[in-house]
């Protein structure tokens, strides 16, 4: 699965990983991929540099990436307490309402929620990169769009590819024009924030509209066969994030989160905008369901709504609620059916695109090779 693009990062595979654990990021690219460590989690610049620490020690020289996000546009002067101050009372009161009807218990005194809205902020995405690029990343790609341009002139500076997700070519034209170095085509499929385009329709778009720049497909692929439908569709790579939810390596830090989603279907996902206040595919739960019920407050726009359901999600995942327990991720999870190791999903994935080529070549008239 060699691409021009899997080439030039020194890469076996042209499977790109995106993931928030470090060990399933080292992982993928120890197996021949090129892993992608998503850094939004990361709150505290001592935290992001003992896992990347902890990356360059187990990565075996391998290269690998990160994943930040941050808009193209600064909005000067924003502090996390004045965007705070913007929700209104009656959202806050659904999610008490909302919580007591599950009979979610209370944080412990002094307890601080764990996942924050924070990492969307430019501040902290800035203070991100400044650890980062004190280590060898080949890749850095922004989840928001393209990232603002004195940031794609540094990564350049440092001899860093930058890529940026579109849903639509005309977003992958603006990356093209920002100075992107690589566009990740994300359909409809993927997990996470996601457009209205299926990959198979946004792939070739994104292709066509921004050629000669590379081009990874993103969003219900987690086969050989995908991968190498992909490459057919004109990618140089797949872009791959929910199939490593449930590898052995990952650590979701809750069982009853990856019972469920071995457990779950194909359908069993939704486009909520519960999580963060934009379209987010994630396992459909009592607390989506709660959140796009017309009767209800309706969700506030991001960052209101992830701060708004910070603290909330974070008691919803301490104590397993089931009903309202989810995450985030894509229609593939039909697929995800057995914890494996990330090598056993590679050989798998390298298996079916040997197969699906061969097939191909059968179909031409070629004798496989």
């Amino acid at each position: 699965m060699q691409t021009e693009l899997s080439k030039t990062l020194g890469v076996e595979h042209a499977v790109f990983g995106f993931t928030p654990f470090p060990a399933v990021a080292a992982a993928i690219s120890r197996a021949g991929g090129f892993g992608v460590l998503g850094a939004v989690r990361y709150t505290a610049p001592d935290e992001l540099k003992r896992d990347l620490d902890w990356i360059e020690e187990h990565v075996d020289g391998k290269p690998y990436g990160l994943d930040v996000v941050m808009p193209a546009k600064k909005v000067e002067g924003v502090t996390e307490a004045d965007v705070e101050a913007m929700i209104p009372e009656t959202h806050r009161q659904f999610v008490r309402d909302t919580l007591a009807k599950y009979g979610v218990p209370e944080l412990a005194d002094g307890e601080a929620s764990g996942w924050r809205i924070t990492g969307w902020m430019e501040q902290v995405a800035r203070t991100q990169l400044d650890v980062a690029f004190d280590y060898p990343i080949r890749l850095l790609a922004n989840a928001l769009g393209s990232p603002p341009a004195d940031v794609v002139d540094r990564a350049h500076d440092r001899g860093v590819l930058v890529a940026a997700l579109a849903g639509s070519a005309r977003h992958a034209v603006k990356h093209r024009d920002a100075g992107i170095d690589v566009v990740v085509a994300q359909g409809y499929e993927a997990g996470g924030h996601t457009g209205e385009i299926a990959t198979m329709v946004l792939t070739p778009e994104v292709v066509d509209a921004v050629a000669p720049l590379p081009v990874l497909a993103a969003g219900g692929i987690g086969s050989g066969r995908q991968a190498a439908a992909a490459l057919a569709l004109g990618a140089q790579g797949v872009w791959l994030g929910s199939l490593w939810l449930t590898v052995t390596e990952a650590d979701l830090s809750s069982p009853a989160v990856t019972r469920k989603l071995l457990a779950a279907g194909s359908g069993d996902t939704v486009r909520s905008r519960a999580l963060t206040g934009k379209p987010a595919r994630q396992l459909r739960t009592e607390w989506t369901d709660a959140w796009d019920d017309p009767h209800g407050p309706g969700t506030l726009p991001m960052p209101l709504q992830g701060l708004l359901v910070a603290e909330a999600l974070t008691r919803i995942q301490k104590y397993e609620v089931e009903p309202l327990l989810g995450t985030p991720v894509g229609q593939i999870v039909g697929r995800m059916t057995a914890e494996r190791s990330v090598q056993a999903v590679f050989d798998d994935l390298t298996r079916g695109f040997e197969q699906a080529v061969d097939r191909i070549n059968r179909i031409a008239g070629r004798s496989g090779t």
